[in-house]
């Protein structure tokens, strides 16, 4: 007999693999279901949830208040920058201030990265493109500044890249908090019990991963887009830390100041609830 198969979005990168190791490989598994591993960008993704069409999600915190009506949040799978976040880069030195009527190259409109590059910089012209075309976009002057999401922030240096502003490091001087980036969320028409069942796997699958770090980097290095182990590595323990297995009060309280901010500058339709499963 066919089993039903629960979908669960994440994007192709090595911390969103390393976390769901343990699901990819039948460590961890709930009971009954099939699952089906829908590997896209973040933008794509936000875009599915926005339809509803998968049962979990990785998606970008931005996209939340676009989604709160069909999603929970789940407490594990956060990627939280305590101190560090997406960077803007340029070819040369640059101040905040010469960002003002730039071509900045953004990794999708509905990402986190972009929704605290407005609330940052004013006056900007956004340039939507994937995320992995950013840097080479900036090298090559069809943008004046990009914002670098996923292994770029450890990697834009080696390329010829200069840091204009860390976004994680804006927002903790601005809040004094961590910068929650993005979100693990489960539809809401699954049912109390099943979404329950999905959390437990979820935070399984990232407590395995952290004990067992070695044969979770191998997985995540297929989707380390060429970066070698100690990088992979460095990427992974940014982002998979123990707020991804259980987002904290500051965290929250984080999550909560964007979203007042982002409403107030009219960039977001509504303060959601910040409803945590």
């Amino acid at each position: 007999m066919t089993r039903p198969i629960i979908r669960i979005g994440h994007s192709p990168d090595a911390d969103d693999a390393f976390m769901f190791y343990a699901i990819a490989h039948d460590v961890v598994r709930i009971p009954g279901y099939d699952i089906e591993h829908v590997v896209e960008d973040i933008q794509s993704l936000n875009r599915r949830a926005q339809q509803g069409m998968l049962e979990v999600s990785a998606v970008s915190a931005a996209a939340y208040p676009l989604i709160a009506d069909r999603y929970r949040i789940l407490h594990s799978g956060a990627a939280v920058g305590e101190g560090y976040g997406p960077m803007v880069v340029s070819t040369a030195a640059r101040r905040i201030a010469d960002l003002r009527g730039s071509r900045i190259g953004v990794p999708g409109t509905y990402t986190t990265a972009f929704l605290l590059l407005q609330l940052c910089v004013e006056d900007f012209i956004p340039v939507d493109m994937p995320f992995d075309a950013i840097p080479d976009a900036v090298l090559n002057h069809q943008v004046d500044a990009g914002v670098v999401i996923h292994e770029s922030q450890i990697t834009y240096q080696d390329v010829g890249l200069h840091k204009v502003i860390d976004l994680g490091v804006w927002w903790q001087h601005e809040t004094g908090l961590p910068v929650l980036l993005g979100l693990d969320v489960v539809r809401r028409d699954l049912g109390e019990s099943l979404c329950q069942q999905i959390a437990t796997v979820l935070h399984d699958s990232i407590a395995y991963a952290l004990r067992h770090e070695e044969e979770a980097l191998d997985y995540a290095l297929r989707f380390g887009r060429g970066i070698d182990r100690d990088v992979c590595r460095q990427f992974v323990r940014m982002y998979v830390n123990d707020q991804t297995q259980h987002i904290d009060a500051r965290s929250a309280q984080s999550l909560h100041i964007m979203y007042e901010r982002s409403f107030q500058r009219g960039l977001i339709p509504a303060i959601p609830p910040l409803d945590f499963l």
